[in-house]
Order: structure tokens, then sequence, then C-alpha cells
């Protein structure tokens, strides 16, 4: 004590607030550092768990319909447009802003703290899909251990839970080869297994009498529940080992699937129909949309995941290369998905000796109906089964990794003192909770409440959420700061292609899609059923909560700030004075000057208010910022 007592009658007194911790040496600070927030163990961990979360269920039961019934191979045009003008450059917008803050969607607002409401919506989003999506996970580990038997149960009529319209779907054979059937006023064994004995529908008057739980249903729930649990129990660190698996797995068996497939008769058939180009389609809106709305939810943009995922990479991870590899590859294996679904279903075609067009679904109806169905066709059905319900299990569960990890981390950001050392307690919590509200899912009607949510949940609120961001960080933080950030990082700037995506092509062509779901709006069905007025509002008031969140957050930001509403407004879209990278060794340029010892400092403005004067670093805060502005207006 007595030499640094000395030291300061030597030199003059720097105060404490103005010192980074290399100027304050040796000396013991009196502070509480928060838990260590942990990091990828290598870099195979971010990309492979980057795969795994955008490569999901919709790319087998989603693009293969949505690609055959938009033009076949005419529809890859619009695809991979849309894909360079929104799907890349939002990926790279969504990793940036999560490796160079190393924070989650929470606290990443950071960046302009009067949007945080954005990251909230986030939650609320991520939230709401990882209920239901976890529920569709359990529907394939019902169906995975239906696979290990000798008899698929699915196969044949004559069950309790069968009708007197059950009808083996299975084409019978003359010399000339298979005969039409007349599937009119018949239901397929598959069919009637799924919504009669798995979902036991016929309990359920409709979604506003969801009936009995199914227990059956609840304990697989509360497996995909317990499995998540135990990969995330240790967050990015355990999971990104269990991605080595779960993200490449699904890739073998899809090629067994393609290979087995396109070695059936009749899979060219398929294969035909899936991919012949029929260009007139491209004259059509609709055409062009439901690419982007493709490429919008394949690649899980806005949900949060990515910049989850983003904000546990070194500083100067490589996250440019990575775009370009996963949205890529994530492309080519939903191509690559259709092949191997479309040559099954032309198979089917053949032997039933009816139109492709007619065994071809989306959605649940493909991965619980058509394609069981066409396993039963196959020798050693039960094997090639256990192997499709394995795959959709491994690409099902890499998403809800990412969903999970998304709300934990933005959360223990948020406190990071308090739940920080009690994250894996905090994940257990997350989890239970999800499951209760899941429990809904597993009764007689929830496929409605199912559906519901699905429509719902993520969609024009996840929309309003992106466009926000993109515009928050590109108009209102400003595009040169933005690159140059990324400069930091990378050590280079985004080009031109980048900077005009995320200041016009992108935030235009989400507004398209925003308007055009609004205007071309159905209400839900499911089958013949048709939702009653008050489930369809529900369902709207979900998707509006997301969205008011954001003006929510610009309220609460702007009453945090002092003095007349044009400057609370300023001040709340200022970037906070501890934003920038987390490590004192990344911090440069205009972040070197932060407060010292904390993880979570106080703006050193605030400081400054309070204690009265301008500093130094006051003023260079200000010559760098009308440096930016300046720069921002000679490139308009």
């Amino acid at each position: 004590m007595k030499k640094l007592q000395g030291a300061h009658l030597r030199k003059p007194i720097t105060p404490d607030l103005l010192m980074t911790p290399s100027d304050q040496g040796d000396v013991d600070l009196d502070v509480d550092f928060a838990a260590d927030r942990g990091n990828w163990t290598g870099k195979l961990d971010f990309l492979l768990s980057c795969i795994g979360y955008c490569v999901g269920l919709g790319n087998v039961w989603r693009f293969p319909y949505r690609a055959y019934t938009n033009g076949g191979g005419a529809f890859l045009v619009p695809y991979f447009l849309m894909l360079a003008i929104c799907g890349i450059p939002l990926f790279f917008l969504e990793l940036s802003l999560g490796q160079f803050s190393s924070l989650g969607p929470l606290a990443v607002w950071k960046i302009s703290p009067l949007f945080k409401g954005a990251g909230a919506a986030m939650l609320l989003i991520v939230g709401l899909v990882a209920i239901y999506y976890n529920m569709i996970i359990a529907y394939v580990l019902f169906y995975l251990f239906a696979s290990l038997t000798s008899d698929l149960p699915w196969e044949h009529c004559g069950n309790w839970w069968n009708t007197e319209l059950c009808l083996e779907h299975r084409g019978s054979k003359d010399g000339n080869g298979a005969l039409p059937l007349n599937l009119t006023c018949t239901v397929s064994p598959s069919e009637e297994y799924w919504s009669r004995y798995v979902l036991h529908i016929q309990g359920s008057q409709g979604i506003g009498s969801p009936g009995e739980i199914r227990w059956n249903l609840c304990l697989c729930l509360l497996l995909a529940w317990v499995i998540v649990f135990l990969c995330i129990l240790k967050g990015v660190k355990s999971s990104g080992k269990v991605v080595y698996f779960t993200a490449t797995f699904p890739y073998l068996i899809l090629l067994m699937l393609l290979v087995r497939g396109v070695t059936l008769p009749g899979a060219w058939k398929g294969i035909q129909f899936y991919l012949t180009p029929q260009f007139h389609h491209l004259l059509s809106s609709k055409v062009w949309i439901e690419a982007a709305l493709q490429i919008f939810y394949s690649l899980g943009v806005g949900f949060g995941g990515l910049l989850t995922f983003a904000s546990y990479n070194t500083f100067h991870q490589n996250i440019y290369r990575d775009t370009f590899i996963v949205t890529l590859g994530n492309a080519i294996t939903s191509i690559l998905a259709g092949f191997a679904i479309f040559s099954v279903l032309g198979y089917m075609s053949q032997e039933l000796g009816v139109p492709v067009d007619q065994v071809a679904k989306a959605g649940p109806g493909l991965a619980f109906v058509v394609y069981p169905q066409a396993m039963t066709m196959l020798p050693l059905s039960p094997f090639w089964s256990f192997l499709f319900f394995f795959m959709l299990l491994t690409l099902g569960l890499d998403s809800q990794f990412a969903f999970l990890e998304t709300i934990v981390t933005a959360v223990t950001d948020e406190f990071p003192y308090y739940l920080r050392p009690k994250k894996v307690v905090f994940s257990g919590l997350i989890c239970v909770a999800m499951y209760l509200m899941g429990l809904i899912l597993t009764t007689d009607g929830g496929m409605y409440w199912l559906v519901l949510l699905d429509d719902y949940s993520a969609s024009f609120g996840l929309m309003v959420v992106v466009i926000t961001t993109c515009l928050a960080v590109t108009r209102v933080y400003g595009i040169q700061r933005f690159c140059r950030d990324i400069h930091m990082m990378l050590g280079f700037k985004p080009g031109l292609y980048f900077r005009a995506c995320w200041l016009f092509l992108s935030p235009a062509t989400l507004l398209a899609l925003l308007v055009y779901s609004i205007v071309k709006y159905q209400p839900s069905e499911y089958g013949s059923y048709r939702f009653p007025p008050w489930a369809e509002l529900l369902g709207i008031l979900m998707g509006l909560l997301s969205c008011l969140m954001i003006p929510a957050g610009m309220l609460v930001a702007v009453l945090r700030e002092e003095g007349s509403f044009w400057e609370r407004l300023q001040q709340a879209s200022r970037p906070a004075m501890d934003w920038g990278p987390s490590l004192e060794e990344n911090r440069t340029g205009m972040y070197v000057a932060t407060l010292a010892g904390s993880q979570s400092p106080k703006p050193l403005m605030v400081h400054m208010r309070k204690y009265g004067g301008i500093t130094s670093f006051e003023n260079t805060a200000i010559e760098v910022d009308r440096e930016i502005a300046e720069e921002e207006e000679s490139m308009m």
C-alpha cells in the first residue's frame, strides 16, 4: 500500500474510471467476475453446429414439395437468386454480430439499446417454436420405436384403429405392369395409423376440446426433452461434440436412402416429375415468394441460433468462409433430399399405378404417412423405416439444440453473475417448463395446437424482427461502422455485394415477403378441419406479440435516458460504452477506452455526466462518430 501511495506522489493521478487493465498493472481489483462464458473447443464444432442447425426437417419434407409445385428444375433459378440476395448476406450479418460482441440475442443490443425489443421478440419466437418442434421429435421417436419389429404396424388393415375405409394400397399386376388403383374414398393403413392411433384425433372435437393426454406420446415427449437437456448440459462444450454425430450421420443415411431409391423400378419417373423444368412458372410472383420463404426459414435467420453459436467463437474465426460453406451446403442437401424422396415416390406411384402427384405430399403428411407407406413396399421394410426416422431424429435434434442454447445463452448473458454459475440448473428448469407447456400437444387434439403454433409463431413476426435487425445495424448503428467492426475481426471489409444487400436488397425482399404473407393470408386448416375464429385470433395475437415487443423495448430504452424526448431517443440509439469485443486484447481503435475489471461495465458517459466535465476520451468518441457520419454521407 505504501508503494502505491509513493507512486501517486511521484506522478499525476489518473482516475480509475479512465484506466485500462494494462494501465493498472498488478493492482488487485476488488471486482467479482462472472463465471467463464465458455467457447467452442474447436473450429469444427461451430461449423458442424451451424450445418446441423440449418439442415433440418424442412430440407426433407418442405423443399422437394415446393420445388415440384413451383416449376420443378426451374425453381432452382429463383431459389439460388434469393439465396444470394437474402440468405447469404443475412446469415453473415447475424454471425458477425454474435462473433464481434460474444453476446447472446438480448445483450447484443448494446449495439443500439433502442432496439433491444427485437432481441426479446427473438426469444419469444424461438421459445414457441421449441415447444412444438420437440413434439415433432417425439412423433419421430414414436415411429422409431414402432419400426423395431418384424412387421411394420402400419403395413396392414385389420387393426383396432382401422375403419371400413382402410385399403392396403398395393397395386395388382398384370402382364403389362401395375393395374391402376382407385384410391377414391379409401384410406391407406399408414394414414389411419398416423391419425387414429398415433394422434388419436378422433377423440377430439376440435382445437377447443383437446381431449385426453396420450400417455405414449407424453413419454416420447419426455424422452425428447431428456435427450435435449443431456446434450446441452454443459452448453456448447457438450452440444459441440454431439453434433459431430448428429450433423454428419444424416448424410450417411440420406446417401443410403438415395442409392436405394434410385435403384428402385419407377424411380426415374419420380425424379423426372421432381426436376423437369417448367419455365413458365417463373412468370408467377408466387414462385419467387416461395423461393424466398424456403431460403428464409431453412437457414434459420432471425431465430437467434446463428448469433448465439457465433458468440462462442474466437474473435478472428473466419465466418466469411463458414457462411458460404453452410449456406451452399444447406442448398445442396435440400436438392439431394429431393432425389431421395421422389425416387421412392416414383417407385410407389408405379406400384400403385397412379400419377406421382397423387402420392406426393409435404410436411408431416410426407414424413408420417406417405414415406412410411412407401417403406412397406420395400424388402426389409423395418430396416429402411428405422433408418429414415433415425435420420429425421438427428436432423431435428440439431435444430432443437440451437433453440434451447439460444434461450439459455440470452438470459444468462443478461444476468451473468447469478445464472452463469448455475447454467445447468437453469437449463433444466427451461426444459421442464417447456415440457409442461407442450403437454397440450400430446392430447387427442394436440395436432390442432401444433398446426396453430407452426402457422403463427414464426410467421410475419419473424420477418419484422429480421427487417428491424437489418435496418438497426445498417441505418442506425451505421454500415461503415459495422464494416469497420468486421474488418477488426476478419482483416477485410465486406465488399459492395454485402453492403448493397444489407442496405437495400435484403430489407426490400423481406418487406415484399411480409406484404405478400399479409395480402395472401389464409386461415389455418388441418385436413378438412377449419379453425374457429377465436383460434385464428389467438394465432394472430401470437404473431403480433413478438412485433409489439420492439416498440415496447424502445419505450423502455427512451424512459431510461435523461433530457428531452429527442435527446433521449438519440442517446438510446447510440451504442453502449461497453459495446465491442469482449476481450481486452481485441479492443482496438475506438474500443480501447472502457472501464477496467468488469465484464459488464456501466457506460463511461454515465460517470462523465454524473461528475461533470468533458474528457479526452469523450472528444475522441465524438470525433469518431463525426468521421463515420461523413463517410456514410459520402456513400449515399
